[in-house]
């Protein structure tokens, strides 16, 4: 036995279908498309929510609401997660790197520290953003709260 005479098992695969071959093949003709019409014609394509010429849903259904393009999203982590993160680490410094490293958040987002939670150790946390309650808890146990 080698790689040449490997075959596929019988029954698992089909011959693909030859249509335009002529009328011996079963499928000359009109090629499986069917009588006249657009279908049957070279470069036809049905545009994306054509419904047959009824009222495509999404030209009935009203349009409301934006999209604010100078939104800046944050992924939230509170005081006890900080705190958390550094006792077990043995943290006194976290930064962004530390907390995607904990799984807080993923290298391409920006992280804001929210105040929910206690604070017990002094810290130097840097962040893209702090709520006021977190900058007062950081600033109470004596630590820096630094905005990058």
């Amino acid at each position: 036995m080698d790689l040449s005479s490997l075959k596929p098992v019988k029954g698992s695969t089909k011959n693909r279908k030859r249509v335009g071959r002529g009328q011996g093949s079963g499928r000359g003709g009109t090629s499986t498309r069917g009588h006249n019409g657009a279908k049957s014609r070279s470069g036809y394509s049905r545009n994306p929510g054509f419904e047959g010429g009824q009222m495509p849903l999404m030209r009935l259904i009203p349009k409301f609401g934006f999209k604010n393009i100078n939104r800046v999203s944050y992924t939230a982590v509170n005081l006890n997660s900080i705190q958390e993160l550094a006792e077990k680490k043995n943290l006194t410094v976290i930064d962004i790197q530390s907390m995607v490293d904990a799984g807080f958040a993923s290298k391409n987002e920006k992280i804001k520290v929210l105040g929910n939670g206690d604070l017990t150790l002094k810290l130097q946390v840097k962040a893209n953003g702090f709520s006021k309650k977190a900058k007062e808890a950081i600033e109470k146990m004596e630590g820096t709260a630094e905005v990058i």
